[in-house]
């Protein structure tokens, strides 16, 4: 499900770290602390990567501070300031399926995902993500996605192009003001009658990477209709209203008709963190995306090359 892509608030890049093979420098800004230098922060902050990986990094220049100054392996601890680093994974597996670029002008891209490609960068995921990839297919150092979808979901990714218009694109979403359409593949029960309407409350759950539907006011909306049936399975068009994290997958599961082939729902098959069955993609496609440029004032219609077929 789509999400509008939370921001720090704006800090200049140093020059001196430009984008590197289509991967910007990370930021991370230093609390009020009692660390003797920068580095011990940095381990403390990121247990994952080594003193000596850190200190490899400052050695070729590679971490700096906000003014564009180097950070050396023994510079005094500075809090309220913002160091920059590139992050690098040691190894990282090949996603052997390719976006496609279906739109491009002065100010917008819209791409078509494939199942498996995460939108932008985290955890094991680096140069193998949508974002990277298209910096360095166009040579956009300045592209940025305006809304994101799961890792597992394939279809349309919309980004924006130029940072002075990029705001107005955000606001779009943020509003609302779009209609987006997914399409599914999941069971057939006859005793559903369709088109129905979802509301519910959706929060975070256990484990951390699953979301479950608890009482209270609804935060979430999602029209749902049926397309085609056979043999047990069905063809949905879903229209959601409200963008919350994993909402389409929630409100199918708690129907009873899960996404075929959802490794998280209703029942967790496969965990974040183990390899990916390449043969059986989530079942869940951003079909199309509708709305009013606010840049341009032009009317906007996207549509996925991409097709669910009912086996």
């Amino acid at each position: 499900m789509s999400g509008i892509l939370g921001t720090m608030p704006a800090a200049r890049l140093p020059p001196s770290l430009p984008t590197r093979d289509g991967v910007g420098p990370s930021c991370v800004g230093l609390p009020a602390g009692q660390w003797s230098t920068i580095t011990d922060f940095l381990v403390q902050r990121f247990p994952a990567i080594t003193r000596q990986t850190w200190i490899e990094r400052m050695r070729r220049g590679d971490v700096v501070d906000e003014r564009g100054d180097a950070v050396t392996p023994q510079r005094p601890y500075q809090p309220h300031i913002r160091v920059y680093y590139y992050r690098a994974l040691d190894t990282e597996a090949a996603i052997p399926f390719d976006e496609q670029v279906l739109y491009r002008d002065a100010h917008l891209v819209v791409a078509d995902k494939p199942h498996f490609l995460p939108v932008t960068p985290s955890g094991r995921y680096l140069q193998q993500t949508l974002l990277v990839r298209l910096k360095r297919r166009l040579g956009l150092d300045t592209l940025a996605p305006i809304h994101r979808i799961d890792r597992e979901t394939a279809g349309l990714v919309l980004f924006s192009v130029q940072p002075h218009t990029r705001g107005a694109y955000a606001d779009l979403f943020r509003r609302q003001g779009f209609n987006k359409q997914y399409e599914a593949i999941a069971p057939y029960l006859p005793s559903l009658e369709f088109p129905l309407t979802r509301r519910s409350r959706i929060e975070a759950g256990t484990p951390f990477f699953r979301l479950h539907e608890v009482p209270g006011l609804p935060n979430t909306l999602t029209h749902i209709e049926l397309l085609d049936h056979r043999k047990g399975l069905a063809h949905y068009r879903l229209t959601p209203l409200t963008g919350r994290k994993h909402q389409l997958r929630v409100h199918m599961a708690a129907l009873g008709i899960p996404i075929m082939d959802d490794a998280f729902y209703p029942d967790i098959r496969q965990g974040p963190d183990e390899p990916d069955d390449l043969q059986r993609p989530l079942q869940l496609l951003a079909r199309t995306i509708a709305f009013t440029d606010p840049v341009t004032g032009e009317p906007r219609q996207f549509e996925s090359a991409q097709r669910l077929h009912l086996p």
